[in-house]
């Protein structure tokens, strides 16, 4: 997927977004939700790269648990046949719940 698909999807999900991080003073409350291409996996032989596989993490934020809006992300990652596994924490010092979504495109 190119930067260009995955911020279409990211759309579809319906909540504010950003590549990375909002800029400083313009987060909006929660929820709302993050990606990022952290690495690449490759694979190749011969010395040549034959096939590049993308990591995407979707990062949602929000104050309280919310099992709804964790579906509408999940609901648009499944229409688009994307993989994922997905991990949640809280954060103390934002008092914010991630529930980090990872797979490669």
């Amino acid at each position: 997927m190119t930067y260009e698909e995955i911020s279409e999807m990211m759309q579809e999900i319906g909540l504010p977004y950003a590549y990375h991080h909002f800029a400083e003073g313009e987060s909006p409350n929660p929820p709302f939700t993050l990606f990022l291409s952290p690495g690449e996996n490759t694979f190749g032989a011969d010395n040549l790269m034959y096939f590049s596989f993308k990591q995407l993490n979707i990062e949602l934020y929000t104050d309280e648990k919310s099992p709804e809006t964790e579906e509408r992300v999940e609901e648009v990652l499944l229409q688009h046949n994307l993989y994922y596994t997905k991990t949640e924490t809280w954060i103390e010092s934002e008092k914010l719940y991630e529930v980090l979504y990872q797979m490669e495109v």
